[in-house]
């Protein structure tokens, strides 16, 4: 008898044991499931499309624009890009400050002014131009000329460069490249800086045309976003640069199909087509912080504007690495 009641002791041990080890556990049902994300949903998100809206001078700098929404790079890369052309830069910087646009073609001497004065746009890349002179009639050195530009402006910068040893220069500050392009041919202006091709226009008409060289190792020229655009439209901003270069690399192969988009995008006469200067064309990059000074020196003694900014408050370059 002793036998028989403690093994049924044991049993009845073991049995409540197992349903307290039971009763502690959850069902396989009731636990939270983690949700699985692969690769290609998160490339998905990353691609999902998106929209930029963005403002081009009519300038060689755009034909990169231009191509790669012609080849459908951006629409390759799930993005619609608005492309807005201005003949006016203050037009287009009205725009930009405004929140109609989310990008635009500038300059590095528009961009310091504009950030100094509080304004929340970057450089993304530098972009490539070419920027002629147009001359009426015959210049010699040391003569009194009247040249038309933009005053905070790649203009200014690249006259002051290539014009203050050589002539008494008096500077007429016009903001429209038409209106410019006007007062030289009717010599009220003897000399005018004018975007290519818009310059080869100019010398169709009978103007002599002249290129400015540029002494530095970057162009004076830029495409920013504004900061929000960075911080909200980030992907889209990236697939922009990305298609980018897909033309870039287009146009550094062969630029007729560049020279001909120029032409018909811009509505100019295709007797220019390959009278056009284009430049030396360049993957996205952004300026280093030399050339950076050289630009905020530049603004500090023409313009007369201290300049306390430095490198990360101008420029933007995750999306070129």
């Amino acid at each position: 008898m002793k036998k028989s009641l403690s093994l049924s002791l044991l049993l009845a041990f073991l049995l409540v044991t197992a349903l307290l080890v039971t009763g502690c556990q959850k069902p396989e049902a009731e636990a939270p499931a983690e949700p699985a994300v692969s690769e290609s949903s998160a490339e998905s998100t990353e691609n999902e499309p998106a929209t930029l809206k963005i403002g081009v001078m009519p300038a060689v700098d755009s034909a990169p624009i231009f191509l790669a929404a012609k080849n459908g790079y951006f629409e390759e890369l799930g993005l619609t890009v608005d492309v807005q052309v201005y003949t006016n830069a203050m037009n287009r910087q009205s725009a930009l400050q405004s929140g109609e646009l989310d990008g635009a073609m500038t300059d590095m001497i528009a961009l310091v002014n504009n950030v100094q004065n509080g304004f929340d746009i970057k450089v993304t890349t530098s972009t490539d131009g070419a920027f002629p002179f147009l001359i009426k009639g015959e210049l010699k050195d040391g003569d009194a000329v009247k040249v038309g530009m933009m005053e905070v402006s790649v203009s200014n910068y690249l006259s002051d460069r290539s014009l203050e040893e050589r002539y008494d220069v008096e500077k007429i500050y016009i903001n429209e490249i038409p209106a410019r392009m006007e007062m030289i041919g009717k010599g009220e202006l003897d000399m005018a800086v004018i975007p290519e091709p818009m310059a080869s226009m100019g010398e169709l008409n009978g103007l002599t045309k002249q290129l400015i060289e540029n002494p530095d190792a970057f162009s004076p020229d830029v495409m920013v976003f504004t900061g929000a655009a960075i911080s909200d439209k980030a992907s889209a901003v990236q697939r922009f640069h990305d298609a980018y270069n897909k033309a870039i690399a287009d146009i550094q192969k062969d630029d007729s199909e560049a020279r001909a988009l120029l032409v018909e995008v811009l509505k100019l006469k295709p007797e220019i087509t390959d009278k056009i200067l284009m430049p030396e064309y360049h993957l996205a990059r952004v300026p280093d912080e030399a050339y950076l000074k050289t630009i905020m020196d530049w603004n500090e003694r023409v313009l007369g504007k201290k300049i306390e900014l430095g490198y990360d408050d101008l420029i933007e370059g995750k999306f070129v690495q």
